[in-house]
């Protein structure tokens, strides 16, 4: 009965931004970032993938409270990268598999409609990738960086 509506606890205000970036003035290359509305799926996934990359030298994150859909997600890199960016390749990465994996469950459904089954299928190698060029993946393709939007010199962001 006094228990809030569910879907409020997902649901971004108005003027509340999904994403905040501040700088760690201690560290060298090295931030926490604010995730809103959001709870342990995403944030395992994006600390999972941060840690494959090779410039990423920490990443975790943590739930505050249990009872706020909030993660502090805490990233620290080489000089080779800044966290902002090492941020959106883990992001940009995850899309990527996201949609190679409903590709393949497309393929696999389509093949068991026809009658084939699931070993007529494609594999992944069809569709492999290889995230940051290190020869375990598949297509031999890296991503360059790029900012989230971010500024060099700034201690807070805004998403």
């Amino acid at each position: 009965m006094n228990q809030p509506n569910r879907i409020d606890s997902w649901l971004l205000e108005d003027d509340e931004k999904p994403l905040t970036i501040t700088e760690d003035p201690k560290i060298p290359n090295a931030a926490s970032i604010l995730m809103r509305k959001q709870d342990h799926t995403i944030g395992n996934m994006i600390r999972s993938q941060l840690l494959l990359d090779p410039t990423v030298l920490f990443a975790g994150y943590k739930v505050p409270h249990p009872l706020e859909n909030n993660i502090l997600l805490k990233i620290q890199t080489d000089e080779r990268s800044n966290p902002a960016d090492a941020l959106k390749r883990a992001c940009t990465l995850l899309i990527q598999q996201t949609l190679s994996i409903k590709q393949q469950f497309s393929d696999q459904a389509k093949n068991i409609e026809m009658g084939m089954g699931p070993e007529a299928g494609v594999g992944i190698a069809a569709g492999g990738y290889d995230p940051y060029s290190d020869g375990l993946g598949r297509d031999g393709t890296g991503l360059g960086g790029g900012g989230v939007g971010a500024t060099q010199g700034a201690d807070v962001y805004d998403f």
